[in-house]
């Protein structure tokens, strides 16, 4: 497998709130993280950077205790929690950090499996037998009411509260985080992203970069098709393939 990543601050931001961490266990397992802070300058970028690093580290950590060894559900969720604890933590005690936080989507591939842990609308999705498909479902106000018949996914697109999530690491003591499993085999790609490229990409678009480019490459289009449609916000995209 190969794993690589790029972040860009897009063409409007003053800075970059997004952080990202990617790596390859002695097994050959890989792991990413993507997170897209939120909280001002300070905090949305001191949340992203502490939830990933923390993550980071914990998958790391648990990974070599074998009572985690064959969970790689319960790796993940404690690893989240842990930087959810964190990142609370330190937003309660820094006044000029309170209110931070940050989506999350951490995966890791193993024995032809990616396992996904997410929070907030930093997405996953499935290159597979020549089409995407998204792998994670947005928390966030604009899904509900897709959910409920509201809206349609046409018209959430272009939604006034499309930027509105509903859960964040870091903002409560405990986070609610979504779980999902997809096989991975050779050929596929999997593409986590903040919602700097969702928002200004289709899946059928995804799918042709994904046909014509691969490795460092196709991050960097994609994020290149990002500031291309406006760059209004920071991008950041990983690529692992199969």
């Amino acid at each position: 497998m190969q794993v690589c990543s790029k972040t860009d601050k897009g063409l409007v931001r003053s800075s970059n709130q997004d952080y990202c961490r990617t790596g390859l266990l002695d097994d050959g397992t890989v792991w990413a993280i993507v997170c897209d802070g939120m909280g001002g300058a300070n905090g949305g970028a001191t949340a992203s950077r502490i939830a990933t690093d923390t993550i980071a580290e914990q998958i790391v950590e648990l990974y070599k205790d074998e009572r985690y060894y064959s969970d790689i559900e319960k790796l993940i969720r404690t690893a989240i929690a842990i930087a959810n604890q964190r990142v609370y933590d330190i937003s309660n005690n820094v006044y000029s950090l309170n209110g931070m936080g940050t989506t999350v989507v951490t995966s890791i591939v193993k024995d032809n499996i990616v396992h996904i842990v997410h929070a907030g609308d930093s997405r996953a999705y499935l290159y597979e037998n020549g089409s995407v498909r998204q792998v994670t479902k947005d928390h966030s106000m604009v899904q509900e009411l897709v959910d409920i018949g509201q809206i349609t996914p046409e018209q959430a697109q272009n939604h006034p509260n499309k930027n509105i999530i509903t859960r964040a690491l870091g903002t409560r003591a405990n986070l609610r985080t979504d779980y999902n499993y997809v096989g991975f085999s050779k050929g596929n790609v999997l593409i986590m992203c903040t919602d700097g490229l969702s928002n200004y990409i289709t899946e059928d678009s995804l799918s042709g970069y994904i046909q014509r480019y691969q490795g460092s490459e196709l991050a960097d289009k994609l994020v290149e098709q990002a500031n291309a449609m406006g760059g209004s916000d920071n991008i950041t995209v990983v690529v692992i393939e199969g």
